[in-house]
């Protein structure tokens, strides 16, 4: 590439899937959150996270994360909204997700990609220090979205309860 000033780089970047991706904050009630464990073969570890995945050809992104959820934790939802969009290392990656906030949560289980299966975890929304003092949760998009998450969660009960 050649940059305005005449400073010329070469760049390698890895493409996303065309389709997208989605990752689900998953409320089961008002103050909790649905979290699971899965292998993450960049770390060669075991990670705690949120429910996440691709969107098939043909799927809107509210289907995409109903299904994930569906296939991850064993849960639906009859309300999923758009929380927030959020990229990984842009400066070398093509990647965005779409983060959706599920509420209204049901019982529904369909079968995944996954070669295990996934330990679902319930933790407080408002306990993430103590999430954070985890060695197994250090993915920055779910970290990203579950403060974000919160912060809009707060600010709903406040202007509810100001009226």
């Amino acid at each position: 590439m050649r940059f305005a000033n005449g400073a010329e780089r070469t760049f390698e970047r890895l493409k996303g899937s065309g389709s997208g991706a989605v990752m689900i904050v998953a409320m089961p009630d008002p103050d909790h959150v649905l979290l699971i464990h899965e292998y993450a073969a960049g770390f060669d570890d075991y990670a705690l996270t949120l429910p996440k995945g691709l969107v098939d050809p043909g799927e809107d992104i509210i289907t995409a994360a109903n299904r994930e959820l569906m296939e991850e934790c064993g849960m639906g939802a009859r309300r999923i909204e758009p929380l927030v969009e959020l990229s990984l290392a842009p400066n070398y990656m093509n990647h965005r997700m779409q983060v959706m906030l599920a509420t209204d949560l049901y019982e529904k289980r369909l079968p995944g990609d996954e070669p295990e299966p996934l330990v679902v975890e319930t933790h407080a929304i408002d306990a993430l220090p103590a999430l954070l003092a985890r060695e197994d949760f250090h993915e920055a998009r779910a970290i990203a979205a579950l403060f974000i998450a919160r912060e809009k969660l707060r600010t709903e009960r406040q202007s509810e309860s100001w009226w």
